[in-house]
């Protein structure tokens, strides 16, 4: 089984350019797709965690990457992720660029991205990119019985670039990736941990990466997170759902 987390991905985009993107296309129309309506605040750290735990937040605890001044772990996380369940029952499993804490969290697999994950310039973040799916294929040529990759990228091109021409060019970058790593599973989930809208100044915000000043910034974090399954029964509706498709599609 096959999960692609996309940080940041949006319909907004992706259904107004379809015909740019021809692998969405396609496997949205081979699958089911739906947007996610997040019963949470729209945060990296807090939904990916939810994600792979199953749990809301207040139950796992993990509401952000620094807490105190100090920098948070998976040591931190009072909670099982999907990955540590399933390796205990017999499966084999790799995550790869888990963006919950900082650097992203690697399970079963090592990887570095490009200054640890806080590259802000659009070269710096298609290396990255580049690196991560090489990863990928890695990984790929003795497939796993499950893997779990996030590209994080997109989510600081569309903080600083949103509502310009090279945000539509990200997502035909992304595009490639999905359409190059569906091939390697026939059941998957593509989808994001929230959506993307345009800045609004005096406005909750608060959302940017590391290093961002607010005058920099155009887009910020919205509520309604994108989900893509292919040969997968298992109804998902909310974010922690995604624990529990998993656990029972593997188990197929």
């Amino acid at each position: 089984m096959l999960i692609i987390g996309i940080d940041g991905a949006t319909f907004k985009i992706i259904k107004k350019h379809l015909k740019a993107l021809p692998n969405f296309e396609r496997l949205m129309a081979e699958g089911s797709h739906r947007s996610l309506k997040l019963d949470m605040k729209p945060l990296s750290a807090v939904v990916w965690c939810s994600m792979f735990t199953g749990k809301p937040p207040e139950e796992h605890g993990h509401w952000d990457f620094v807490v105190d001044g100090k920098l948070q772990s998976r040591r931190d996380i009072e909670a099982d992720f999907i990955w540590e369940r399933l390796e205990a029952e017999g499966y084999e499993v790799k995550a790869l660029n888990i963006p919950f804490v900082y650097p992203p969290y690697n399970y079963n697999c090592e990887h570095t991205p490009l200054n640890f994950g806080l590259s802000l310039e659009l070269d710096e973040l298609e290396e990255d990119r580049k690196q991560l799916l090489a990863k990928c294929r890695e990984i790929l040529q003795n497939p796993p019985d499950l893997f779990i990759v996030v590209f994080d990228q997109l989510d600081k091109v569309q903080h600083f670039h949103w509502g310009e021409p090279v945000v539509l060019e990200w997502y035909e970058r992304m595009d490639q990736v999905v359409g190059e790593l569906a091939e390697y599973d026939e059941k998957m989930i593509i989808l994001s941990d929230h959506g993307f809208r345009e800045r609004v100044e005096g406005g909750e915000g608060g959302y940017a990466p590391p290093g961002a000043g607010p005058k920099q910034l155009k887009g910020d974090h919205d509520d309604e997170a994108i989900l893509i399954t292919r040969n997968v029964r298992y109804p998902i509706r909310r974010i922690t759902d995604v624990y529990y498709a998993i656990q029972e599609e593997i188990r197929r």
